[in-house]
């Protein structure tokens, strides 16, 4: 059996598997899930009940947690393209900064994607009120990190990278970044250049009236 994806092209979660996958040009199913497949999402569910995707198949295993499936997908399915250093000082420090972008960006970018969800005005402005705060506080430090490196971990583009592409793309949208943090932002842009995360961008792009803060008229 081919390995097949279960996700939606709208997730951010889900984007950071796809551009791993896109990276090694690793042959897989797209299974999304949406009302106009509820075959994939059943599926899903008996595969993975905790209802979080993405959810990676590959024969008989479920592979779930986007870092996971990114460091399988290197031993089992490796490519052209190494997303996990081999030193594992290096590993570490990597492994890191996947960590950060995903708790300290995209954690954030969901609250106050939550708080719209509600409909309730004064939890969207609570949950947003929040999120600026807290990613002002990690764009501060990123700007910092990133002077002088091509990429989130050093000169390689790196599962970190994965991790950060659709967090800072989706955080620019409900807290948008500051010309203040210049390295930053050019950090962001070259995400939006490398190829397999343009390839996310397009595929997502129906969707972006889903987004309940409003998405800008931009990327």
């Amino acid at each position: 059996m081919s390995l097949a994806l279960y996700g939606h092209p709208f997730s951010s979660y889900t984007q950071k598997v796809l551009i791993a996958l896109y990276e090694n040009g690793t042959p897989f199913e797209f299974r999304s899930i949406g009302p106009d497949t509820p075959q994939h999402a059943a599926e899903w569910l008996q595969r993975w009940p905790l209802r979080k995707f993405p959810l990676l198949v590959d024969g008989a295993r479920n592979v779930a947690e986007t870092s996971i499936i990114i460091e399988y997908l290197q031993l089992a399915h490796p490519g052209p393209v190494r997303l996990l250093p081999t030193d594992p000082v290096a590993a570490l420090d990597m492994r890191f900064l996947d960590r950060f972008f995903d708790l300290h960006v995209m954690n954030w970018v969901q609250h106050a994607v939550n708080g719209a969800l509600t409909g309730d005005d004064a939890k969207r402005r609570e949950g947003l009120a929040l999120a600026t705060e807290k990613l002002e506080l990690a764009y501060a430090w990123l700007d910092g990190q990133l002077g002088g490196r091509a990429w989130a971990a050093g000169p390689d583009f790196s599962m970190a990278d994965c991790a950060a592409a659709p967090a800072l793309f989706y955080a620019d949208w409900t807290h948008p970044i500051s010309e203040t943090h210049g390295v930053l932002r050019a950090y962001r842009a070259r995400l939006l250049a490398r190829p397999s995360f343009a390839r996310a961008v397009e595929e997502a792009r129906p969707f972006r009236p889903l987004f309940p803060l409003g998405a800008p008229d931009r990327d």
